[in-house]
């Protein structure tokens, strides 16, 4: 059965209202602000006072749009990047990379704290990524090693006071299942998201159905419930049968703004932002198959307007 709290269960249970989170805040920052981002890694934009700005200035249009929707916030951990195994790659020590969590989570925190009397609920929830490329399968771990792995960052961001993890773009089931270990080891809820390809396969070749179906067997179905990121609808609307188990699991949706794969993504000099009205709808049509979907907001390419749309979809 799924691990949870009583947090995480008044947020995600059956009759709870609608929550959001964020758009693609790296892709707005690079492309729109014009600050560099290294590796992706969104906490670098934290090592000074521009980037700062920047993250402040993006946080605080979401919280707008959830104040005035009447919907709840999940304030995730700008972490994504920034577990132990890519100190190498940031040039950091394993010290420095575990202050980097404890201060993203303070910094949640701090935020949480400035809007709690205007947005009902607000959770924490730790980011964590994959342990390399989430568009390429770099290695191939196995579940003993992805749980090894990642266990230093989910330790701290479980030591530091996250209501639950939330693993984005994560592209087999194997290093799922680490995770879900991980947390459940960490005594922190875990929510597992999976990046599929323009055919809805993960890039290890499983469909979502497969992969789901994989960790809720190998982990006792302990992972509080899936969500797809980095993906655009139209790659993966036509794979829910509302009436399986399976799809009654997929409880988020982080979407793309583009339909481009992730290859041209990779290689694009300007950022494909799609048609936010459109992508809206998208997602009324998504609530039809997704009768646990809890959990909104946008992944590449989105902004306030994408998850706005989203919004007003949805609860309209």
């Amino acid at each position: 059965m799924a691990f949870e709290t009583d947090v995480t269960q008044a947020a995600f249970g059956d009759g709870s209202k609608l929550i959001i989170t964020d758009g693609g805040m790296e892709t707005w920052v690079y492309f729109r602000e014009g600050i560099d981002i290294p590796h992706f890694a969104g906490h670098t934009l934290m090592e000074n006072q521009a980037g700062r700005e920047a993250v402040r200035r993006w946080y605080e249009k979401f919280f707008a749009i959830a104040e005035s929707s009447g919907v709840g916030y999940q304030m995730d951990t700008n972490t994504w990047r920034a577990g132990f195994y890519w100190a190498n790659d940031l040039g950091k020590t394993h010290e420095e990379l575990a202050e980097i969590n404890r201060a993203a989570v303070t910094e949640a925190m701090e935020t949480r704290d400035r809007w709690k009397d205007r947005v009902s609920p607000i959770l924490v929830s730790g980011t964590v990524g994959p342990a390399g490329d989430g568009y390429a399968i770099d290695r191939a771990y196995s579940a003993d090693e992805a749980e090894e792995i990642h266990s230093p960052q989910i330790q701290e961001l479980a030591k530091a006071g996250v209501d639950l993890i939330t693993a984005l773009t994560i592209n087999n089931s194997n290093e799922a299942v680490g995770i879900v270990r991980a947390s459940v080891a960490a005594g922190v809820p875990v929510v597992i998201s999976f990046v599929v390809e323009t055919d809805a396969r993960l890039l290890s070749g499983e469909t979502i159905e497969e992969a789901v179906t994989a960790v809720d067997a190998a982990t006792g179905s302990a992972a509080l419930h899936y969500m797809i990121n980095c993906a655009h609808p139209d790659h993966f609307l036509h794979v829910f049968d509302r009436d399986t188990d399976w799809t009654r699991r997929i409880g988020g949706l982080r979407t793309n703004a583009s339909r481009q794969s992730h290859t041209e993504l990779d290689n694009s000099e300007t950022l494909d932002d799609g048609d936010p009205a459109e992508h809206g709808k998208l997602h009324r049509d998504l609530l039809r198959s997704l009768p646990q979907l809890r959990l909104v907001g946008g992944c590449c390419g989105t902004d306030e307007r994408h998850v706005r749309q989203i919004v007003d979809a949805i609860t309209g």
